[in-house]
């Protein structure tokens, strides 16, 4: 056997499907994804897990006796043992516990493990909070820059630049002080060349912005396109995709999300600042050992980090803190609930520090409305639920089609060209209407607002009347409303249209902004047609009741507001976290129940079309090995239905537990590719004695080899306590029981198969072992349970990519 041959490769991925991840379309080599440091050196395994290791009587040298690097981590695109990794914190923390008894240092000490965790969510605020300020402030300033400049210091945007200037507030835009591109190089803004000019700059910069972003993105970090949200589920059910919340992921991330945001692509960066503050959270991870050396421990943290991240993206601290626990945590325990709230707390503190939009707010959005809802009103507002519903459904299955395409056909491989494309055809169709022109979060701020008597948008031209103090009437839509009405069904169609192709571009792309952009433009049209129909028709029975001539009855920004949290539910299938969202964005307390119905029709519309939200689609179109807690599994299946070796398959490998030789093992590690093999008495008997993995046996052996005397390719490995007898002429024995699981989960092979699947949601499993009648028979994997689902589901059982 070529011993040198063996070792060379043997930390490489041990399947073929392991080479390879598709992201969003495209295919990404896993090989350059170093920033994110395997745990090798750090994670020595507690020996004492499960009752296995320490407890050894025999005076045969256990080299195991000590903490072994690589022993107990993880290959990249495995899934972890979320109980063993449970096992070993309570160890730990058990071992810190009965320490602090026997000295002020280890009780210092005692009470540091318990502050790190704190500590590190009020890092982890900080610093999302001061990222999303940046990014805020970046990506207004180059939006405006698009535009034109401002003389008074480049780095002003518009609205900065026209503070000091002494224009009246009706001309508040127009200060001397900012000159679009035509009268910086023409000398005037009037005109058709200057018009044309304007234009061809505003498509130059577009391009320039957008184009950067995918080359940074291709060049340096293929993880930072896209939102991130289906790849960080996937991450915090136990997957592990290394670099994926790394250092340059993060840097990158931060650069290209300001620059797509500014090119006027339709997309938000809500979902991506969910990616950066996971990132922020991973990387301060590796601060503290306790995080640094468990994955399920980590995985606490990025379910706190993605809170922060809601919580910066929307200035909505406690809708971060649902966000995290009922759309993105697979995991998330009432002490997770305390730090991801203080972690929120903590980054929309800081980020309301930073103030990125002068007005004093955590958001672009905030609006105060004067006049309550009335119950008629329910009807429209239901009625926005239901296009919100049926517009994410539409949204959902044309964008998995074209990402499907994007992946099957010769697209994905020029994401470059793609990009270019999609940008020109976005910038040209959108800077002739005004409302596509401007940032998509300006345009949801003016589609919210209540109009008042300073108002000068054209949504507030109406047809003047005697106003009493600040309120102003239901009056006659005067021709600016018209206009605006047209402009936005334009603006309508075409971000319907063009957010299908954009999201899941190689840019940093999120869904919400897009989304409730559709639902606010949908929600204010409607808004204004039931204005006017109350306005004309105030003596129709509906109306007589509650809408009376000259009062101030319907509020067309609430409308907008109702619409797009529809269409955000229809999207994303949220609805307490997004209710939330939404009036802590808003401010709009008063108007929970209209934005609880239309979310909860927008649902109920959406799940009758299809049951799948966007980020569950774009998991499954990427073939995540991601098990869904919140489907019920209704077939009557059982064990021995799923288990492999299936009848006419070859036998189960198994290692038996004092009878092979180093040759053996390594022999069936280098013929299979399997990430666990189950230990036996025998083959003769096929009794179960425990579970032990790929990575833990190649790394004991190649360690042994080079530290124990007398370890050749013809020595025992034995398992148990005490060593088998053996000739005195045979060479030194190698006893591995310290990395043997001896309390692998086993259910027999008449256990019905609905209670496997719950097993294997409820505690995280990565293999179940099958027996009957106390003999090993088969093993069943987190992949064979979502192939079994697929198959059930008629779909392909070959989509789930990975172990």
């Amino acid at each position: 056997m070529d011993q040198k041959g063996y070792r060379r490769g043997s930390f490489q991925s041990s399947t073929s499907d392991e080479d390879m991840l598709e992201i969003a379309g495209a295919s990404l080599d896993f090989s350059m994804a170093d920033d994110d440091p395997p745990l090798d050196r750090e994670m020595g395994g507690f020996s004492s897990y499960n009752g296995g290791g320490m407890n050894g009587t025999s005076t045969m040298m256990d080299f195991l006796e000590e903490p072994l690097p690589g022993v107990g981590t993880y290959e990249d695109f495995n899934t972890i043992d979320w109980v063993r990794e449970k096992s070993r914190d309570r160890d730990r923390h058990r071992e810190i516990t009965s320490r602090s008894k026997e000295s002020t240092w280890a009780l210092i000490h005692s009470v540091s493990d318990a502050f790190s965790g704190w500590l590190l969510m009020l890092l982890i605020g900080l610093l999302a909070g001061s990222l999303a300020g940046l990014i805020d402030i970046s990506a207004h300033w180059m939006t405006d820059l698009k535009e034109g400049v401002c003389l008074a210091g480049f780095w002003f945007n518009h609205e900065h630049c026209c503070w000091k200037s002494n224009t009246t507030f009706t001309d508040r835009h127009q200060c001397p002080e900012w000159n679009s591109w035509s009268q910086l190089i023409l000398g005037h803004g009037e005109g058709a060349f200057a018009y044309i000019l304007n234009y061809f700059m505003y498509v130059i910069w577009a391009l320039l912005f957008s184009l950067l972003a995918v080359l940074l993105v291709k060049g340096f970090a293929p993880y930072a396109c896209g939102s991130g949200i289906p790849e960080i589920k996937t991450i915090l059910s136990g997957f592990i995709i290394r670099g994926y919340l790394g250092k340059w992921t993060l840097i990158i991330k931060t650069i290209t999300l300001v620059l797509a945001v500014s090119s006027g692509l339709s997309l938000g960066k809500e979902g991506p600042l969910v990616h950066v503050a996971c990132c922020c959270g991973n990387i301060l991870c590796h601060l503290f050992t306790k995080y640094r050396k468990n994955e399920a421990k980590r995985r606490e943290v990025l379910s706190a980090a993605a809170a922060a991240g809601v919580s910066v993206a929307f200035g909505a601290p406690i809708g971060g803190v649902l966000f995290s626990l009922e759309e993105v945590s697979y995991y998330f325990p009432l002490k997770t609930l305390w730090r991801s709230f203080f972690a929120a707390l903590v980054a929309a503190f800081t980020l309301r520090s930073i103030n990125p939009f002068g007005n004093s707010r955590l958001v672009l959005f905030y609006v105060e409305f004067h006049m309550p809802w009335h119950l008629l009103e329910l009807v429209p507002f239901i009625l926005l639920g239901i296009f919100g519903g049926l517009w994410g459904a539409f949204f959902i299955r044309s964008n998995i089609a074209w990402c499907r395409r994007r992946k099957t056909t010769k697209l994905g491989k020029y994401p470059v060209l793609e990009v270019f494309v999609v940008t020109a055809i976005t910038a040209i169709l959108a800077f002739p209407n005004e409302y596509t022109r401007m940032s998509t979060s300006e345009l949801i701020s003016e589609l919210f607002n209540d109009c008042g008597i300073l108002d000068s948008s054209k949504l507030c031209e109406y047809v003047n009347s005697s106003t009493k103090g600040d309120d102003l009437p239901d009056r006659a839509a005067g021709p600016g409303v018209y206009t605006a009405m047209w402009q936005l069904a334009l603006a309508l169609v075409m971000k319907v249209f063009i957010t299908i192709f954009t999201f899941g571009m190689k840019v940093p792309s999120g869904l919400f902004i897009p989304s409730m952009a559709v639902g606010a433009i949908a929600g204010r049209l409607l808004g204004v047609a039931v204005e006017q129909l109350a306005y004309y028709h105030h003596d129709w029975a509906i109306f007589s009741g509650w809408c009376s001539q000259g009062a101030d009855c319907i509020t067309p920004g609430l409308y907008a507001m109702v619409g797009a949290a529809a269409c955000l539910g229809g999207v994303t299938r949220m609805t307490v976290s997004l209710v939330v969202i939404m009036f802590e964005l808003t401010g709009g307390l008063e108007y929970i129940v209209p934005l609880m119905a239309a979310a909860m029709t927008s649902k109920w519309v959406a799940d009758a079309i299809g049951r799948e939200g966007i980020y569950d689609a774009h998991i499954r179109l990427n073939g995540y090995p991601f098990l869904e807690a919140k489907e019920e599994f209704s077939h009557k299946t059982l064990a021995m239905d799923v288990m492999r070796p299936r009848r006419n398959d070859p036998p189960l490998t198994v290692i038996t537990q004092d009878s092979m030789t180093v040759e053996d093992v390594e022999t069936i590690i280098n013929e299979t590719t399997y990430s666990g093999y189950p230990v036996v008495v025998s083959r003769e008997s096929q009794r179960l004695v425990g579970f032990v993995l790929r990575r833990d046996l190649i790394i004991s052996i190649e360690n042994a080899r080079k530290k124990q005397d007398g370890i050749v390719s013809t020595s025992v490995i034995y398992f148990t306590d005490h060593s088998p007898p053996l000739p005195p002429s045979s060479p030194s024995m190698l006893k591995l029981r310290s990395i043997l699981d001896l309390s692998p989960f086993t259910v027999t092979d008449q256990t019905p198969m609905e209670i496997v699947v719950d097993i294997f949601r409820k505690l995280g499993l990565r293999q179940c072992l099958v027996t009957h009648n106390g003999k090993l028979l088969g093993i069943i994997t987190k992949k064979d349970v979502l192939k079994h689902i697929a198959q059930l589901a008629n779909q392909d059982p070959d989509s789930i990519l990975f172990n």
